[in-house]
This record gives structure tokens, C-alpha cells and sequence, in this order.
């Protein structure tokens, strides 16, 4: 495709893991076109690449079906306008980062319009609502998919698909030392197990996992008196929210700001919040427990449509139960305390587990930005010539 100055993206991503995609994306098109131009919404390293996003990204950061309906006018309202700017002014492609609910719908309209539309991660249709895959099918001309068990179901209704690999594979070392990463963070001599606790990301997150997690706290400190436990705090606001929650709560853990990779790797065992940081831990190679609680009736219809046994990405990738999964009711401060201590003891010795962790990152390793553009940019070239 001829490289001018008219080269235009307009990407859409609605959450941190995308923003990381993003920004990644951004960079390795830059090296294939240095004149493009990027906007559209995004976070702060999309826009560290010079992207320019019009809403901020945390504007479309809202999970769960009924969780989205006291925001589904703003929603509405934002891609409206998104649609109507890209019909005023075509971009070379409409790229969108996951966010499937938010990006599919606009990129059916854009691609009818006749502006190439990418989507990048690909919705779980292997495990729920997999009729999806006919609208999939309407609303692209490319799917970027990050893992090779989602390409049968792409290839089985002709759509185009690329597997480019996830860029947390690329970016974090086969091997994550524990004392480096305890040294960044100013611990300073620790005796005891150190535990990180990731309550999520989001504002909804944090009020229905912190309190659980913080409860889980006390009960390991019971069992384990010398224990450190590490929470990371996504943002100012986040931190004041579990600053707030500690306080109530009468527990003691140590807020790191960001970080949340490098607590991980200063961590003997984690605690999390089901979601890419699962895998990211995994990848950074530690003992994990996935929780997550959603609204009641959120959970009574999405268990009635998933398809698959696990939530977890390391358990899907390895189609096995790799990594403790406590959900919903199963999610208690007994449960998980429990839980979390005999993985955290069991893992040391089992060579077994650390084998398949370093396997499923090795196959993830592909470079994915590089992938990834290239596949966009051989994708508008056939549609030129």
C-alpha cells in the first residue's frame, strides 16, 4: 500500500489490556507507515505513541450485562459520534481493540460504508453466544485473534484471521526474579511469604473484589503471621478506594502505585481478579488463585450461555484446570485463603506446572505488534489492487 500522509487509523480501545495492545500496534505500523496518523479513544501509552483520543478510554470501561444499562445511553452516544466522524472523514481502517460489544457494532456500519474494518482479540465466541460469528462475519475484514485455540472457528466460516500472538508474552522475560522486582519496589528485608492481591482495575471491580480479597487477607494472616501482602492501585482513584476499604476493613497491606507486573514478580503467590492479568501472571510464572463476582443476575445468564469449563486464560490456553478458579458463591474469604496457601506451598516443588506455564509462553511468543501490523498493511493492499 503507497505510504502518504492521508494514512489514517481510527482505533477504539476501552481498557487497559487494550491500551497495551494499542499502543504496541501503533508503534510497529509507525515503522511500516511513519506518516499515519492515529486517533480515536484510547489510554495513556496509545497516546504516549501520539495517538490522539477524543473521549477518554475509561468512559468505555464498564463489564457485565446489567452493569452496562445505567451506562448504555453515554455508550450510544459516544459511537454515534465516532460513526458520523469516520463518514465525514474515512480513515485508511477502522481498528478495534476488543471491546467486541462497543467495536462490532460500529465497524458493521463502517465496513457497509465501505472502510476496511480490523478487530483486534477476538470475542469468545469458541465459548459463548457463538452466533455471533455471522455478524463477525458482516463487520470485518480482518480478525487479529491472540491465541491459536480461536483461529477453527474463524477458518470454519471464511473469515479472515491472523493468530499474532500476545504482546505480554513478548514483553515479559521467560524468567521474572523475585529479588529484582522486590528491589524496585523499596520492600527492603522480608522473612515471610509475600502474597499480591489484585482486586482489578475498574471502580466496579475494586467495590466487589477488594472487600473479599481484604477478608482474605485477614485470614492468611492468622495462618501466616509473617505474610506481606502487595496491592496495586491502578490509579489515584483506585488507591483511595482501597485505602478506604483497608481502613474499614482494619487490615494492613502494603498500595503500590502501577506496577501491578512487578509486584507479580515480588510475589510468591497471587491473588486476582479474573481477566488478562491472569495470564500475566502466569506468564510471569507464579502461583495464582482467579476470583471473580459480577451482579447476580449477570452471572444466572452468562453461566446458562458459556460453552467452555474455564475462565481463566492459562486454563483455556492449557485446556486444563492449571490455576485455582473461585467464582460467584464459590468466592469466599475461607475459600480463597485456603486456596491460595496450599497453591503457594504446592507450586515450589511442582515441576510439572512450572513446565506447562513456560510452554504456553513460548507459544504465545510471536512478536505480536509486528504480526499484527504487517497483517493490517497486507490486508489494505489487497484491497487495492
Amino acid at each position: 500500500m503507497q505510504v502518504t500522509s492521508a494514512t489514517r487509523y481510527v482505533l477504539v480501545a476501552g481498557e487497559a489490556s487494550g491500551d497495551i495492545l494499542g499502543a504496541n500496534l501503533i508503534a510497529h505500523l509507525k515503522m511500516l507507515q511513519p506518516e499515519a496518523i492515529f486517533e480515536g479513544i484510547g489510554g495513556p501509552l496509545m497516546e504516549a505513541q501520539g495517538f490522539k483520543s477524543v473521549v477518554p478510554m475509561d468512559r468505555l470501561s464498564v463489564m457485565g450485562l446489567v452493569e452496562v444499562l445505567g451506562r448504555l445511553r453515554e455508550l450510544l452516544g459516544i459511537r454515534k459520534r465516532l460513526y458520523q466522524s469516520c463518514l465525514n472523514n474515512p480513515p485508511t481502517a477502522f481498528i478495534g481493540i476488543d471491546s467486541p460489544d462497543f467495536n462490532m457494532p460500529l465497524a458493521r456500519k463502517l465496513k457497509q460504508a465501505g472502510i476496511p474494518t480490523v478487530h483486534y482479540v477476538s470475542p469468545s465466541v469458541w465459548a459463548w453466544r457463538q452466533k455471533r460469528i455471522f455478524n463477525i462475519k458482516k463487520s470485518i475484514d480482518l480478525m487479529l485473534a491472540l491465541f491459536p485455540f480461536e483461529l477453527p472457528i474463524y477458518h470454519e466460516h471464511d473469515i479472515p484471521v491472523v493468530c499474532v500472538g500476545h504482546t505480554l508474552a513478548d514483553d515479559i522475560p521467560f524468567e521474572s526474579d523475585v529479588t529484582i522486582a522486590r528491589e524496585k519496589l523499596n520492600l527492603g528485608p522480608i522473612n515471610g511469604p509475600v502474597f499480591g492481591i489484585l482486586p482489578g482495575s475498574r471502580e466496579g471491580e475494586v467495590s466487589r473484589l477488594a472487600p473479599l480479597f481484604i477478608d482474605t487477607i485477614k485470614l492468611i494472616k492468622q495462618k501466616e503471621p509473617s505474610a506481606t501482602f502487595l496491592i496495586p492501585a491502578s490509579n489515584k482513584e483506585r488507591r483511595t478506594q482501597i485505602e478506604a476499604i483497608l481502613h474499614e476493613a482494619n487490615a494492613e497491606a502494603i498500595l503500590i502505585d502501577g506496577q501491578s507486573r512487578t509486584v507479580m514478580a515480588a510475589s510468591d503467590a497471587i491473588l486476582l481478579a479474573s481477566g488478562t492479568a491472569a495470564l500475566e501472571a502466569m506468564l510471569v510464572k507464579r502461583p495464582m488463585v482467579v476470583s471473580y463476582r459480577v451482579n447476580k443476575l449477570t452471572f444466572a445468564i452468562m453461566s446458562r450461555m458459556v460453552k467452555v469449563p474455564y475462565v481463566s486464560l492459562p486454563n483455556l490456553l492449557a485446556n486444563e484446570a492449571l490455576v485455582p478458579e473461585l467464582l460467584q458463591d464459590d468466592a469466599t474469604p475461607d475459600n480463597l485463603a485456603t486456596r491460595l496457601l496450599q497453591t503457594w506451598r504446592s507450586f515450589i516443588t511442582d515441576k510439572a506446572i512450572q513446565a506447562k506455564y513456560l510452554d504456553l509462553h513460548t507459544m504465545l511468543r510471536k512478536n505480536a505488534g509486528a504480526q499484527a501490523a504487517q497483517a493490517i498493511v497486507s490486508m489494505l493492499e489487497g484491497k487495492d489492487k
